[in-house]
């Protein structure tokens, strides 16, 4: 056995099923051998030919039947994962526009292969169960019942199938995979792993949400990357209404012109609406290549856009408008005018009676 492995750990460095062969079923496989070796050594006439040493070799064969169906069991699902490790490892290393079937197909192929561990280990203890004389004979009592015992364990496990059930259908629907970019509720993150009853978010910020599988079948939830990776970037700036438009666009395409991030396809500069406070609001878009780099191109051109306008156009920053009765009037403002103003306000709140504009306070 040690010489099988060694040889399979040398042919991994250009064959990857043998590889993940010895990574996944060394130690099953060493189990299975010395089972086997035990099973060959081993007669029922070795303790002896009394009752007690005949009962005691009967006990012997009946564990290691136990163990032989144990380990077997544990070899073929350790040799199940590493033949679907060789098909996952080829998919993770898919990029591109086949980016979106691989990570499908890897989604469905994580699930069927838990699906089949599943099947292997419950097929696996019914036949461990089966060796015993009284449970053969119990079996074959509860057959007569089945259809009520089949009724009650469908109504206890409805949450548990229900989600099963949920979590094939997201898969083989292509409504949700691994590494789609999601949004669940108002939390922004990645699949990191769908099982057959939960999943698992990774947030931006390294958190993980983890929700039953049921929640994606009965909720709204944004998916960025169902049909694709590219997502575009959003960026609002609220202006006063002497913001020079234009120039802000030539600045805008000049910039993501140079940034990395900028994936050179769709990018806009529109204002979208006058705000009753009254503000403009300009919307920039821009597309990138993933929600990471949208974000981070989105953080830039805001940085810089800000910085802009500050430097080139301070006139354009957002402010408020008051009207006076002597602006209403036609006066203009000046700062004596403001200063008077303000000595009447201060005049008035002491209960002194306020100057009349363009008139000395004596």
């Amino acid at each position: 056995m040690e010489v099988t492995r060694r040889l399979l750990k040398r042919a991994g460095r250009k064959w990857s099923l043998a590889g993940h062969l010895v990574e996944h079923c060394t130690w099953a496989a060493f189990a299975v051998a010395a089972v086997v070796a035990c099973n060959l050594v081993f007669g029922p006439g070795m303790f002896g030919d009394s009752p007690r040493e005949q009962q005691l070799a009967a006990t012997v064969e009946r564990g290691l039947g136990l163990v032989t169906i144990a380990s077997v069991t544990w070899l073929i699902v350790q040799a199940s994962y590493a033949l679907t490790d060789v098909v996952l490892e080829r998919l993770v290393r898919v990029e591109g526009e086949r980016n979106r079937r691989a990570r499908r197909i890897m989604t469905q192929i994580a699930l069927v292969r838990r699906i089949a561990a599943v099947t292997i280990i419950v097929v696996a203890l019914g036949a461990m169960l089966f060796s015993f004389p009284q449970v053969r004979a119990l079996g074959a009592g509860l057959l007569a019942s089945a259809g009520i015992a089949g009724a009650v364990v469908g109504i206890a496990a409805q949450p548990t199938i229900g989600n099963a059930l949920a979590g094939l259908q997201l898969a083989f629907s292509d409504a949700l995979r691994l590494d789609d970019v999601v949004v669940v509720g108002d939390e922004w993150g990645r699949i990191e792993e769908l099982t057959l009853t939960y999943v698992v978010v990774r947030l931006w910020d390294e958190r993980r949400l983890v929700l039953p599988v049921s929640y994606f079948t009965q909720n709204m939830f944004e998916n960025w990357t169902r049909h694709g990776s590219r997502v575009v970037a959003v960026v609002f700036l609220r202006v006063d209404w002497s913001v020079p438009v234009q120039k802000l666009r030539d600045e805008l395409y000049a910039f993501i012109q140079s940034n990395p991030l900028w994936d050179q396809k769709d990018w806009t500069l529109q204002v979208t609406d006058v705000l009753p406070n009254g503000l403009v609001e300009l919307r920039a878009l821009m597309s990138a290549a993933d929600s990471p780099s949208a974000w981070d191109l989105k953080c830039d051109v805001r940085e810089h856009m800000v910085t802009y306008i500050r430097e080139n156009f301070p006139e354009a920053l957002p402010r408020f408008r008051v009207e006076t009765p002597e602006t209403r009037a036609g006066v203009p403002w000046t700062t004596e005018l403001g200063a008077e103003l303000a000595a009447g306000d201060r005049l008035s709140d002491s209960g002194a009676p306020a100057p009349k504009p363009g008139t000395q306070q004596r």
